[in-house]
């Protein structure tokens, strides 16, 4: 017999939704990092890649200590990017690297 929402406990229902979150919060967290590499490519980074690139640039643009900006979470990197990631997309090439 197969199991519905209906006749799943709320144990199981909270595992599934936890389950949800933490699949797009690592989704997020994927289109972070290939932004990173993009952002490497258009500021000529021949060192940084990924969140190293996000870092770097973070320091130079504003002056950040390493160590602040490493502190920061995804969530925060994301909002203090927010302008410079508005209207970029994963390129067609990544878009089936993350299981979605």
């Amino acid at each position: 017999m197969r199991e519905t929402k209906e006749h799943r406990s709320d144990g199981d229902l909270l595992s599934d939704a936890t389950a949800r979150l933490h699949h797009a919060t690592g989704g997020l967290n994927f289109h972070l990092e290939m932004f990173g590499n993009e952002l490497a490519k258009r500021e000529g980074y021949r060192e940084y890649k990924a969140m190293d690139a996000i870092h770097f640039y973070l320091m130079t643009k504003h002056g950040w200590l390493p160590r602040d900006i490493r502190s920061m979470s995804f969530d925060d990197l994301r909002f203090a990017l927010g302008e410079e990631m508005a209207g970029w997309t994963l390129p067609h090439n990544l878009r089936n690297s993350y299981p979605g």
